[in-house]
C-alpha cells in the first residue's frame, strides 16, 4: 500500500510532538532518507519530503553524529539528482545548511561540512548558467544564500576566500552582483574582527588574508579559533560605547584593504537600499576596527547619503556619524543632518511611523562632541534650539502617537527654560504653549472626547509632570483643572488614580500625587449630597479608597462623607442595600483600618461599621462590617496591622495585588487570613521544624475508621511554645466493642503571622490491651470477694452457653520469666494470691460489658494460659495479645 506522504508531512508539520508519539524521530528520519533515495518517487514528492529536515533539523537530528550521517546521505542524493530538477536541488542545499548549522557540525569542523562547503563554492563559481534558462540561476543564488548563512553562524569560516568573492563580485553584471557583494562584505567584516582577537596580528596577516584563495583550511581555522566556537556570532559594536571597539593595528600600510573598500563603496549605488544599508553598516565596522584606514574613505558617499529619502540609508548615515563623529562629519554636516531630521519629522508626505522614527533619531542624535555620556537616556543635541524645534510643536490635530512624541521632545527643549523664560519673547512662550496645549486637550475631554483622546490627555499630563512637576504655578493649576474635570466626569476616576500612581512611582521626591488626592478628597466631601447620583457615589468611593491609602492625608472628612451617605436622614442612596455599593463603602473602611492616624479615627469609624452591621440591607455586607467592627474593637494596633496590612510602601501607601475578586472589599491579605491553608507535613514535624516557635488556638479533630467506639469530641489546646513543656492531651474513648482500632487525626492551628493552617497528624492506633480495666466492684470488696466472683464467672463461661467461650494458649517460658510477665502486664487485674506461684488468676473487665478470665500455670514443659470470656469474638484478639507479650518475654530471657 502506497504511503500518502502529503498527509504524513502535513500531520508532522501541524504537531511534530503528536506525530512522533506514534513513532520515533530516528524511524521517521530513516523513512524520509529512504524515500529521497528511491528513484521511483517523483521529484515533487521529494521536494515535500525535504521540508521537515529544513524546518525541524534538531528534532530529527538530535546529535552531531546523526546530523553528520544525515548530511552525507543528502549530499549523496544531491549528487545523483539530475541537473534539470533545479527546485529539488535547491531544497537539498537548504536542508543541508539547516542540518549542519543546527547540529553544530559546521562549528565542529566535520568532514561533511567540509565537503558541503566545497560543493557550495563550486556552485557559486559555476557561470555556465549565464546562457541557459533563467531557472538554473536559482541554484547559484541558493548557494550564495547558504554560504551567507554559514558565515553568519560561524564567523570566519570563509575568511580564506575573500579574494574569490571579490573576483566573483566584480565579474557579475547580473542580479548575482548584489548577492556576492553582500557575501563579500560579511566575510570581510568577520575576517577583520577575528584578526583583532588574535595576538600579534597586523598588516602582514591582513594582507595575506585579503590575497588568499585556498581550499577550506580547516586545520588552520581550528588553530586560530575561527570556527570552533558554537556561540561565535558577532554583535554590532557601533551601537555600543565606541571605546569597546576592537582594533587591528596595521599602521598606514593598508592599501589593499583601502582598495577593497573603495571598490565596494563605488559599486554600492547599484544595490537596493536595504542591501546598501547592510553594506555600509559592515564597512563602517571594518573601518572602525582598522585605524589605518581613514574614515574619509566614506566622504564620496556622504553627498548621496545626506540627501537620501530612504529610512534605512539615513540610519546607516547616523551609524557612521556615531562611529566617526568629527573625523568624518563637519559641524556644517551635523547641523544639516539635524535640520533635515526636524524637517522629516513633520513632513506631510511621510507616514506616522517614519516621522516617529526621525523624532527618535533626534532624541538619540550622535553629536560630534556630546556633552552627555548616557547610552540610553533621551538627550537633546546642543544644536536643537527652541527656535529650530518650534516646527515640531504639538497640536490637537496630531494623531495620538505623534502628539505625545512631540510633547516629549518639546518638553525636553523647554526644560531648561523654566519659569525664567516666561515673558521673554517668543522663545519664552514655549513652556506656556505646552501647558496651553495640555489645557486644550483637557477641554476636549471635558466636552466629551473619545477614549483615545482621554488616554492621550492623561499620558500627556504625565509627560508634562515628569519634566515640570517642580514648577508650582503649572502643577497646582493642573491639580485644580483635574479636580474640576473629575466633578463633571466621575467615570474618569480610574485614569486619575493611574496618573497619581504612576507619578508617585516615577517622582518619589515630589508630593504632587498626594496634593492631587487631597484636593480630590476635598471636592468630593464638600459636594452637596442632594446632587449626588448613585453612579457618582460609586466612583467617589473608589477615589476615596485610593485617598485612604495615603498616610499623610487626614481622613476625618472622608469619615464624615461616609457617615452622611449611609445615614437615611442625610441620603437615601444606601437604603436599597445594594451589595456593590456596600462593598465600596467597606473598601474605604478597610483602608482606614490600617491608616497611621487610626487612633483619632477609631470612634467615628466604629460608628460607621456598627451602623452598617445593624442597618444595611444586605446580609453579606452586615457580616463583613461586623467582622471589621470586631477586629477594630478587639485587636491591638499591631495585630490589626498584621491581619489587614499586607505590606505598605514608603510614605504609607498600601500595596495591593490585583485579583479576579477585586470587587470584594477584602484584600488578598484578609482573604488569606480567613482561609485555612493546607500543610504538607504532619504537625509533629511542624512542631520540630516550623520556623515560628509558637502555635496558637490548636484544635485537634479525630475521625473513627469503624464503629467500635463512640464519636470523639474535638480537643482544644490554647498554645504550643517550643521553650515551654508541651501540654499533655488525654484522649478518652468510649468503646462499643473492645476491639483494636485506628483513629485518623488532624489539627487546625494559627501561627505567629496570623495565618490558619490545617495539618494531618499521624494515625493513632488503639491496642487491644488499652481497653483493659479492673472489674467494677464495691470499694468494700476484698481479694477474697474478687476471687469468689472469678470462680463463679469461670464456671459460667466454661458452660459455653450463649456467646461464652474457652480457649487455651501455650508457650515456653521459664518460671522467672512468667513471674515477670504477670507482674508487668496483669498485676492490676490479679485476683489470686500474688505469692502463690502455682497458678495465677486474672480477671479483666472489657467495657462496655465483657470479661476476660485467665488461669496461668505450669504444666509439664509449657506454660498454659486457660482463657474464658463471655464474647467469643474476643478470642483472636486475646490470642494475638498473649502471643505479643510472651514473645517479648522470651526475647528478654533468651
Amino acid at each position: 500500500m502506497a504511503v500518502n506522504w502529503a498527509d504524513r508531512i502535513s500531520a508532522f508539520s501541524l504537531s511534530p510532538s503528536r506525530f512522533l508519539s506514534g513513532t520515533t524521530a530516528e524511524a521517521f528520519l530513516a523513512e524520509l532518507l529512504r524515500e529521497l533515495r528511491d528513484d521511483k518517487a517523483s521529484f515533487s514528492v521529494k521536494v515535500l519530503l525535504s521540508s521537515p529536515l529544513c524546518e525541524y533539523p534538531t528534532l530529527l537530528c538530535p546529535s552531531d553524529a546523526v546530523g553528520e550521517e544525515t548530511a552525507l546521505e543528502l549530499m549523496s542524493v544531491f549528487a545523483q539528482c539530475p541537473p534539470r530538477y533545479v527546485q529539488f536541488r535547491c531544497h537539498l542545499l537548504l536542508d543541508l545548511t539547516s542540518v549542519l548549522v543546527c547540529t553544530s557540525c559546521v562549528s565542529s569542523c566535520s568532514r561533511a561540512s567540509q565537503d558541503f562547503l566545497d560543493l557550495l563554492l563550486q556552485i557559486s563559481q559555476d557561470t555556465s548558467d549565464l546562457h541557459c534558462d533563467g531557472a538554473l540561476h536559482s541554484l547559484r543564488a541558493t548557494a550564495c544564500d547558504c554560504l551567507w548563512e554559514l558565515e553568519a553562524c560561524s564567523p570566519g569560516l570563509l575568511s580564506q576566500h575573500i579574494e574569490l568573492f571579490s573576483g566573483l563580485r566584480q565579474q557579475q553584471t547580473s542580479r548575482f552582483h548584489q548577492a556576492y557583494a553582500g557575501l563579500h562584505t560579511l566575510v570581510l567584516r568577520n575576517a577583520v574582527y577575528k584578526l583583532t582577537q588574535e595576538t600579534g596580528a597586523g598588516a602582514e596577516k591582513l594582507k595575506a588574508l585579503l590575497g588568499g584563495n585556498t581550499s577550506v583550511a580547516w586545520e588552520a581555522d581550528q588553530d586560530s579559533g575561527l570556527t570552533n566556537n558554537k556561540n561565535s556570532t558577532i554583535p554590532s559594536f557601533i551601537l555600543g560605547p565606541m571605546g569597546m571597539v576592537p582594533t587591528l593595528q596595521t599602521g598606514s600600510d593598508c592599501k589593499e584593504l583601502r582598495s577593497v573598500l573603495s571598490s565596494l563603496l563605488e559599486e554600492s549605488y547599484l544595490l537596493t537600499p536595504l542591501c546598501q544599508a547592510a553594506l555600509l553598516h559592515r564597512l563602517t565596522e571594518v573601518v572602525a576596527m582598522v585605524p589605518g584606514v581613514p574614515p574619509a574613505i566614506f566622504r564620496a558617499q556622504l553627498l548621496r547619503l545626506l540627501g537620501t529619502s530612504k529610512v534605512c540609508l539615513l540610519h546607516s548615515t547616523l551609524l557612521m556619524k556615531c562611529a566617526f563623529t568629527d573625523s568624518l562629519f563637519s559641524a556644517e554636516d551635523e547641523a544639516f543632518i539635524l535640520k533635515r531630521l526636524v524637517v522629516l519629522s513633520q513632513h506631510p508626505l511621510l507616514s506616522t511611523p517614519e516621522k516617529l522614527f526621525y523624532m527618535d533619531c533626534i532624541l538619540h542624535f550622535p553629536e560630534n562632541r556630546p556633552i552627555s555620556c548616557g547610552d540610553s537616556d533621551e538627550t537633546l543635541p546642543v544644536l536643537l534650539t527652541p527656535q529650530l524645534a518650534s516646527a515640531l510643536v504639538p497640536t490637537v490635530f496630531n494623531d495620538s502617537a505623534t502628539m505625545l512624541a512631540r510633547l516629549n521632545l518639546l518638553s525636553l527643549v523647554y526644560l531648561e527654560e523654566g519659569e525664567e523664560g516666561e515673558g521673554e519673547g517668543e522663545e519664552g512662550r514655549g513652556l506656556a504653549y505646552l501647558y496651553e496645549h495640555l489645557t486644550a486637550l483637557l477641554h476636549i475631554v471635558e466636552n466629551g472626547g473619545s477614549r483615545e483622546t482621554i488616554v492621550t490627555f492623561f499620558r500627556a499630563a504625565f509627560l508634562f509632570l515628569l519634566n515640570f512637576y517642580h514648577m508650582e504655578h503649572y502643577s497646582n493649576s493642573l491639580i485644580e483643572k483635574v479636580c474640576k474635570l473629575y466633578l463633571h466626569h466621575t467615570q474618569l476616576a480610574p485614569h486619575i488614580i493611574s496618573l497619581a500612581d504612576q507619578t508617585q512611582d516615577r517622582l518619589s521626591e515630589s508630593n504632587w500625587a498626594v496634593q492631587l488626592l487631597k484636593a480630590l478628597q476635598r471636592v468630593i466631601t464638600e459636594a452637596p449630597l442632594a446632587q449626588l447620583t448613585l453612579q457618582d457615589l460609586r466612583w467617589h468611593l473608589k477615589m476615596l479608597a485610593r485617598v485612604a491609602e495615603e498616610g499623610k492625608i487626614p481622613q476625618h472628612s472622608t469619615l464624615g462623607f461616609l457617615s452622611s451617605v449611609i445615614t437615611p436622614s442625610s441620603s437615601s442612596l444606601c437604603v436599597s442595600g445594594d451589595w456593590r455599593l456596600g462593598n465600596s463603602v467597606l473598601g474605604v473602611c478597610r483602608r482606614l483600618l490600617v491608616h497611621p492616624s487610626l487612633d483619632s479615627l477609631l470612634i467615628p469609624l466604629a460608628d460607621i461599621l456598627q451602623h452598617l452591621t445593624c442597618c444595611y440591607g444586605d446580609t453579606d455586607i452586615q457580616d463583613h462590617a461586623r467582622l471589621y467592627y470586631t477586629i477594630l474593637t478587639t485587636l491591638s494596633r499591631e495585630k490589626l496591622a498584621g491581619v489587614l496590612a499586607q505590606g505598605t510602601a514608603e510614605g504609607g501607601r498600601q500595596v495591593t495585588k490585583r485579583s479576579l475578586s477585586c470587587i470584594m472589599a477584602e484584600s488578598e491579605g484578609l482573604t488569606s487570613m480567613l482561609t485555612i491553608h493546607q500543610m504538607e507535613k504532619a504537625i509533629f514535624n511542624v512542631v520540630e521544624h516550623w520556623n515560628p516557635t509558637e502555635l496558637f488556638s490548636i484544635r485537634l479533630h479525630f475521625n473513627l475508621t469503624d464503629d467500635h467506639y463512640e464519636e470523639l469530641d474535638d480537643i482544644s489546646v490554647p498554645c504550643l511554645i517550643r521553650e515551654r513543656p508541651s501540654p499533655v492531651v488525654k484522649l478518652r474513648l468510649k468503646p462499643r466493642r473492645p476491639y483494636p482500632t485506628t483513629l485518623h487525626a488532624s489539627t487546625i492551628f494559627t501561627t505567629q503571622d496570623g495565618l490558619s493552617w490545617h495539618s494531618i497528624l499521624p494515625d493513632i492506633h488503639v491496642a487491644f490491651q488499652q481497653d483493659f480495666m479492673p472489674v467494677p466492684a464495691p470499694p468494700a470488696w476484698g481479694q477474697g470477694s474478687k476471687l469468689n466472683l472469678f470462680e463463679r464467672l469461670w464456671d459460667e463461661f466454661c458452660s459455653e452457653s450463649g456467646d461464652c467461650a474457652t480457649s487455651l494458649f501455650c508457650c515456653q517460658l521459664k518460671e522467672t520469666a512468667l513471674i515477670s510477665l504477670v507482674k508487668k502486664n496483669f498485676l492490676p487485674y490479679l485476683v489470686s494470691d500474688s505469692s502463690s506461684k502455682e497458678e495465677f488468676k486474672v480477671l479483666i473487665f472489657l467495657p462496655p460489658q465483657y470479661h476476660m478470665l485467665l488461669k496461668i500455670k505450669f504444666k509439664e514443659d509449657a506454660v498454659h494460659f486457660d482463657i474464658a470470656t463471655d464474647n467469643w469474638q474476643l478470642l483472636p484478639h486475646i490470642s494475638s495479645y498473649l502471643l505479643i507479650i510472651t514473645s517479648s518475654q522470651e526475647d528478654t530471657y533468651s
